[in-house]
């Protein structure tokens, strides 16, 4: 069995934010004459799965089996996710329509490819109580029925993970012996107590440490000590953008640079390297691997424009070549 075999049909739950990445296409050729910006003849419009759902579209490409829960406004943005989930045979059990949310749509003006401008569209209060408990409840349904193996806690600060949603997540997840994974953000950050996979970015990290923390090696163990210390979490995972990673299972950890690449677009990075990640340590792969796909993975979604998973086939032949030269 090859080692990527080894995440195909795994079980996944994706619990967090899900939102419209939408890109308006056009040409640049002027400047307006009303205010010094440029005039963007607009050509097309695309919209794809964004945050959360862009997880699941990597749990997917990778061979396992997702599963979306989240909650998405009862609204024209919200009947388009839902179209949009059904062309990518993802499952909308999971999904939660609310008349008191917007659905999060991401508007990116792009003239002659080039990004212009963003127009965000939300609402970022942390859900209610009751609806928690109705996303919480369909979640449970969806474990116990298609014995889910992974969840992934996908926090992009837009509500949806509540403290109470958190907390709960982990600790039933930790009863059924299910491994969790989070891409944490900053409002939530220690909220993660019992979380298998820690995987904040450096930035992330420096925002929330009591201490400065640098790309070093002996700065990042340091971080990881106090994350450890802090959130008895299992694995500790440290992106570092075009200088890799750091992983620690509290043993100590290592830093593992990546392969340089034209980067062209960093979005959805987070959401490739979370999937794989997670999925390749519930699958019981070694740190050293967990941390060569992730880095391979996550430097593939860069060297695409706008938000795009995983290919597992380039994947696979990257992983093939790096292992012929060892």
């Amino acid at each position: 069995m090859s080692i990527l075999q080894k995440l195909d049909n795994l079980p996944v739950l994706i619990l967090g934010d899900v939102m419209i990445d939408r890109y308006l296409n056009g040409s640049v050729q002027r400047i307006s004459p009303e205010a010094p910006v440029p005039v963007v003849q607009h050509q097309s419009t695309e919209d794809r799965l964004g945050g959360a759902a862009n997880v699941a579209l990597n749990v997917q490409a990778l061979g396992g089996r997702a599963w979306l829960c989240s909650i998405i406004g009862e609204d024209e943005d919200g009947q388009k996710l839902l179209e949009k989930m059904s062309e990518h045979q993802l499952p909308n059990a999971g999904i939660y329509q609310s008349k008191a949310r917007r659905t999060t749509v991401k508007t990116r003006i792009l003239g002659n490819q080039q990004q212009m401008l963003r127009i965000d569209r939300e609402d970022t209060h942390d859900i209610d109580q009751a609806q928690a408990e109705i996303l919480w409840n369909k979640a449970l349904k969806i474990i116990a029925e298609e014995s889910i193996r992974v969840i992934i806690l996908q926090d992009y600060n837009k509500g949806v993970l509540t403290e109470w949603l958190i907390k709960k997540a982990i600790q039933d997840a930790k009863k059924a012996g299910v491994f969790t994974a989070v891409d944490p953000k900053k409002v939530h950050f220690f909220t993660y107590e019992g979380v298998n996979l820690f995987k904040p970015n450096l930035k992330e990290v420096q925002e929330s440490m009591p201490f400065p923390v640098s790309a070093q090696l002996d700065s990042l163990q340091k971080a990881a000590d106090f994350l450890q210390e802090k959130l008895k979490n299992q694995y500790t995972m440290l992106t570092l953008s075009e200088n890799g990673l750091f992983l620690d299972a509290g043993k100590g950890g290592k830093c593992y640079p990546t392969i340089p690449r034209k980067i062209s677009d960093v979005s959805g990075a987070g959401d490739t390297v979370i999937s794989i990640a997670a999925m390749s340590l519930a699958a019981g792969m070694d740190l050293d691997t967990v941390a060569l796909l992730s880095n391979l993975a996550g430097g593939q979604v860069c060297e695409t424009p706008r938000v795009v998973p995983i290919n597992r086939e380039k994947l696979a032949h990257e992983l093939a070549q790096i292992q012929a030269i060892k």
